[in-house]
């Protein structure tokens, strides 16, 4: 079974969400969208249709999205089959979250690492 095969998306706490997004609009050039992140299409050699996306998005400082990590920080992780992703986790006693959430935008599931970080596996939908 493939586990990781690459990075959905990064997300992280800002005191000020917008301004930081304006920030990196205006000195770096990342296309930050009303929404409040952006998503880098993907492209190259081996996938000239550019099909997947690595999301980038600040969160509110104050967010629950995170929790029960500490972190500042969550990473998204890209993943083939996520329920089954998720039993191997369980069946290797990682710390998985019993909820997972299905929608339009793919299947998404939590562990915890070592370090306490909540880390995000995500399916993204067929053709994505």
């Amino acid at each position: 079974m493939k586990r990781v095969t690459g990075i959905g998306g990064i997300f992280f706490k800002s005191q000020d969400p917008q301004a930081l997004g304006a920030w990196y609009r205006e000195h770096l050039g990342i296309d930050v969208q009303e929404w409040g992140g952006a998503a880098f299409r993907w492209n190259g050699d081996d996938n000239p249709s550019g099909s997947g996306t690595t999301v980038w998005s600040p969160f509110k400082q104050d967010t629950s999205y995170f929790l029960p990590s500490q972190a500042s920080f969550m990473v998204n992780y890209r993943v083939d089959d996520l329920h089954a992703l998720l039993a191997a986790l369980r069946a290797e006693g990682c710390q998985v979250d019993d909820k997972v959430e299905e929608s339009e935008y793919g299947k998404f599931g939590w562990v915890i690492d070592l370090d306490g970080n909540k880390v995000e596996l995500w399916q993204p939908p067929a053709g994505q």
